[in-house]
């Protein structure tokens, strides 16, 4: 039986209207620090954000953002100041709260044998 290994993740939220607290789930964060892992998955799911926020919602500014996100998972100068920091530091700042249009939910724990394999199976869960 493989090792399991303690990892870490959020869910990656777009919140149309900060004030009125809905959101809809777009992706998900996962580090697991015995892995030196920290990635993201999402998508921009355009007919369900258009009808979830009508004409309030710019697509190309929240597929920026969460593009960051991304960057920042991969480190270098690529992910800006943020990214130059180390693994833990990066999945800390990135599931800080904030009131911003993208938000991640809650830290969750749980065990992995892989952690790119728990991406995958919680985006599917999650996001999918």
């Amino acid at each position: 039986m493989p090792d399991k290994h303690l990892f870490e993740y959020a869910v990656l939220r777009v919140v149309p209207r900060v004030e009125r607290e809905e959101f809809l789930n777009v992706g998900v964060i996962v580090y697991c620090r015995a892995q030196g892992f920290l990635a993201c998955r999402y998508e921009v799911p355009a007919a369900r954000l258009q009808a979830f926020a009508a004409a309030e919602l710019d697509l190309a500014d929240v597929a920026e953002r969460l593009r960051s996100f991304e960057r920042i998972c991969g480190g270098r100068k690529a992910g800006g100041p943020i990214g130059q920091l180390g693994v833990a530091e990066r999945f800390r700042w990135l599931t800080a709260t904030r009131s911003t249009i993208i938000q991640t939910s809650p830290v969750h724990p749980g065990l992995c044998a892989d952690a790119a394999t728990a991406l995958d199976q919680l985006y599917a869960q999650l996001v999918g």
